[in-house]
């Protein structure tokens, strides 16, 4: 039975993987043949059941009989796997070089399903899911390890094997506390037992969930296995994300239709879809799926990848899914055997008969492997100890400083919760959007005259000076870098008749007056038009509406005995002239609201870097300035000629074939806009020492850009607030990784 069995596996999976033949064809005449027999499992075959099997595949396929043919294909197949889609897919998440190559390992084997004294087991020397310093892991008797892996069975715990072969588990429990401690790392072992003999085939760094993650390092550092800066290594930036990801409410939880295995935290919602093909055209129409499968493959990764979640109806902790959906760190469900699903009518039927069809909404809680019906509320993620440690950590052994990029008071106070060290990028245009203020914003831009703008102008100083104070309240004692105003003003007016005859009605003008400035402010390519700095010299009293707004926020910070660090920033500057002029319109203005309030008032005038002519003329800015921020979404928008806006119609096809390493607006590009940089901080640094130099372009908050950062010299980037502590990682990463050995 034993070899009937191993030669029926050899031939289903030499077919798959070597020949590239479907595996479901196998398997569908296998559950056919149980199904004639009456049989359920694999163990309940004979000798004579697998040859018949056995038969039936070879009209599948034309299946090599030559064992040195056989090894050749197996070793060539192995060679060619490097170029599959999965693989493809699986080095762009990781990074991984295309160059590198694989290797191929030729080794004799032994068999768990050689009979009931024999097995296959996955372990972990730490809890995978929450890092515990616990053993864990799964067994299944009479089977091979590919059945535990592939979720073919669902699997016993590793408990089991104390209580049937006690020698054995000892033997396992040593061996793997022995290669935890070599390795320094959470080890996830693959081992066979043959006759009642214990064989280890396999030690590597286990794969874990963000939680884990932290758990893991920091532990490992109080057990004096790894010192803290090797801990902050251990921790992908990836990984942190998982602590600011939100959970499914507990007081929410409705409609619980079926349990599972919790193999990796989280709560997912999102449409159901029964494929990795389904789950990319979804979410490529901007939906959120649910990938729902038996048990997964690495054929199934692309559809992983964009997925909410992941639900399995096979598998255990250790399967495919679980292992893969941890690394991602996707929420998943596995093993869960309270449903069953048929591909080809698109429903997953629960065991008390609920019908979930192919589009319908669930939710899985991936930490308590519970899948409900319909949208259940989330709360935000929570932080934990650990988390908190290793931030310290990163604190402490970092040295670029991390702002954020907010605007509401909302958002500064969660930037200040999460660890930002001030605001990087204060965008006051944002607040004139609300209801209250668009108006006069719109007012003031439809105004004729200088005398009629600075009513609307007073106005809208009230209202900034409101929001700035605010800012300067929650970030007391930190700097606050605001920006003048960036966008092209047409951006703040009407575009439907609708709207036009509505604010006609609401301010008082005539409809077609309102029309005629609109078109005549319209910009055939807006982003390189009148916009940034070119509105100060155009309207210098907007300027000076804005600086006013901010110093006497300031000052009325100061007189509540706080702190305030105003910091005004240039946008789009093109050469020196501009920011002198500029300049002397800011400093009017603040000498304007000190002198009349008797205060003295500390901040700083820098410029923004976003066009290529500024940075190539930055050893002429540097004396006119205290700080130069990169405004990285332009500078790469003008190096490239890529409209940020539309260059997702064709960047995909750029990066599929190969034209670009990476997209430009998520990862900085190093080799010209990275140049550009470089050499603008070279120069202004030669021609003045002292000056800041920081990011607050979308790259502040990339780990690769973030390192490229460090390397360049910068003092601080600046991201978005829910992703400061990854920057604070990610910095300390970078400065770390030039103190550990390779």
């Amino acid at each position: 039975r034993f070899a009937y069995d191993c030669y029926r596996r050899f031939i289903q999976m030499f077919a798959n993987v070597v020949m590239g033949v479907n595996g479901d064809k196998f398997e569908h005449e296998l559950e056919r043949y149980k199904a004639d027999r009456g049989k359920t499992l694999d163990v309940d075959m004979s000798a004579g059941d697998w040859q018949e099997i056995i038969a039936v595949y070879k009209t599948l396929v034309k299946f090599p009989e030559d064992p040195f043919e056989q090894l050749r294909m197996a070793v060539e197949a192995v060679f060619l796997s490097w170029h599959t889609p999965r693989a493809i897919v699986y080095r762009e998440m990781n990074n991984i070089p295309d160059s590198l190559g694989t290797a191929v390992n030729v080794q004799a084997m032994v068999f768990g399903n050689f009979g009931d004294d024999s097995g296959s087991g996955v372990a972990f020397t730490r809890n995978p899911s929450t890092g515990e310093h616990k053993f864990f892991g799964e067994f299944l008797f009479n089977a091979a390890g590919e059945d535990v892996v592939a979720g073919i069975r669902t699997p016993l715990s590793v408990e089991a094997l104390k209580e049937r072969q006690p020698h054995i588990y000892d033997e396992l429990y040593a061996a793997q506390a022995l290669l935890e401690k070599h390795y320094r790392d959470m080890q996830d072992l693959e081992f066979t037992v043959q006759e009642g003999r214990f064989y280890m085939l396999q030690t590597r760094s286990g794969k874990r969930t963000g939680r884990a993650s932290v758990k893991i390092a920091v532990d490992m550092v109080k057990e004096g296995l790894i010192t803290e800066s090797e801990a902050l290594m251990r921790v992908s930036t990836n990984h942190v994300e998982a602590f600011l990801h939100p959970m499914v409410d507990p007081a929410a939880k409705t409609d619980i239709v079926a349990h599972g295995l919790p193999a990796s935290p989280g709560g997912a919602t999102g449409q159901v879809v029964f494929s990795a093909e389904e789950a990319e055209l979804e979410v490529a129409k901007g939906h959120r799926v649910i990938l729902v499968r038996r048990e997964t493959t690495p054929e199934d990764i692309h559809g992983m990848k964009v997925a909410a979640g992941v639900l399995t109806e096979l598998g255990g902790m250790t399967s495919h899914a679980a292992v893969v959906a941890r690394g991602m760190g996707v929420c998943a469900i596995t093993g869960c055997g309270d449903i069953s699903i048929d591909y080809a009518e698109g429903t997953a039927t629960t065991a008390a008969g609920v019908v979930i069809r192919r589009g319908d909404v669930i939710t899985l809680d991936g930490t308590s492997g519970e899948v409900m019906l319909g949208d259940i509320p989330k709360t935000e993620a929570s932080s934990s100890e650990d988390f908190q440690t290793l931030l310290s950590w990163a604190d402490k052994h970092r040295r670029l400083r991390v702002r954020a990029n907010a605007e509401t008071p909302e958002d500064a106070a969660k930037a200040r919760e999460l660890g930002a060290e001030g605001i990087g990028l204060c965008r006051t245009e944002h607040m004139f959007f609300d209801a209250g203020r668009i108006d006069a914003m719109r007012a003031m831009i439809l105004a004729e005259t200088t005398a009629e703008r600075q009513v609307f102008l007073d106005q809208l100083q009230v209202f900034q000076r409101e929001d700035m104070l605010a800012l300067f309240t929650v970030m007391d004692g930190l700097p606050v870098t605001v920006r003048l105003l960036d966008p092209p003003l047409h951006e703040f007016l009407p575009q439907s008749e609708e709207d036009i005859a509505d604010l006609a009605q609401r301010i008082g003008k005539p409809a077609d007056k309102i029309r005629e400035i609109t078109e005549r402010l319209h910009e055939v390519n807006p982003m390189l038009g009148f916009r940034g700095c070119r509105l100060s010299v155009v309207y210098p009293e907007i300027t000076e509406m804005q600086v006013k707004a901010i110093i006497s926020a300031a000052a009325d910070a100061m007189d509540q005995g706080l702190k305030p660090f105003p910091e005004i920033m240039i946008p789009l500057v093109i050469n020196v002239r501009e920011i002198r002029l500029i300049s002397d319109i800011i400093e009017k203005s603040i000498r304007e609201v000190t002198s009349s309030r008797g205060i003295s008032i500390p901040y700083k005038i820098g410029t923004m870097m976003e066009t290529p002519r500024a940075t190539l003329g930055a050893h002429r800015l540097a004396p006119e300035v205290e700080f130069m921020s990169f405004g990285t979404n332009d500078l790469t928008q003008m190096t490239y000629g890529f409209s940020r806006d539309d260059a997702g119609k064709f960047i995909p096809k750029y990066l599929e074939k190969k034209l670009i390493d990476s997209d430009p607006f998520v990862t900085l590009d190093q080799r010209a806009v990275g140049r550009l940089m470089e050499m603008a901080i070279t120069e202004s640094r030669a021609r003045k020492p002292g000056i800041k130099y920081g990011i607050c372009g979308e790259h502040g908050g990339d780990p690769r850009s973030i390192r490229f950062c460090h390397d360049l010299g910068l003092d601080y980037v600046s991201c978005s607030p829910y992703r400061v502590p990854i920057a604070r990682i990610a910095a300390a990463q970078a400065n770390v990784g030039e103190e550990l050995p390779d």
